[in-house]
């Protein structure tokens, strides 16, 4: 009998360890959708100085996601991210905004919210 109760209570906290990395994950990957969208939003306007700006802080949480154990997909839009930050550093918004908009679909894949329409 003691040993079902230890099984049940490790089971227990493996859940509730579990449960906490992914609301971590899903945070940063929320984050990490937001400023992807805003920077979009201002890449389309052909503002690249903006889209900067928002594609480095979405890359941030993409980063803290992946690391959480975000997965394949959440990789996949950090090297978008990273492709669009070079290309608003250069100033080509055009370009900037379609990886960004690469990279949303991929963290939309990753588990987060459906990619914008």
């Amino acid at each position: 009998m003691k040993a079902i109760s230890t099984i049940i209570a490790i089971g227990m906290l493996a859940f509730f360890l579990n449960t906490q990395t992914f609301a971590t994950d899903a945070g940063h990957r929320a984050e990490a959708l937001e400023h992807a969208e805003e920077a979009v939003k201002h890449g389309e306007m052909g503002h690249a100085k903006e889209l900067l700006q928002h594609a480095k802080e979405s890359l941030k949480h993409a980063q803290a996601a992946s690391q959480a154990g975000a997965g394949a997909h959440m990789d996949e839009a950090i090297k978008h991210l990273e492709e669009a930050i070079k290309h608003a550093e250069m100033g080509h918004a055009d370009v900037a905004t379609k990886h960004t908009k690469e990279a949303i679909s991929q963290l939309s894949e990753s588990g987060g919210r459906s990619a914008p329409h």
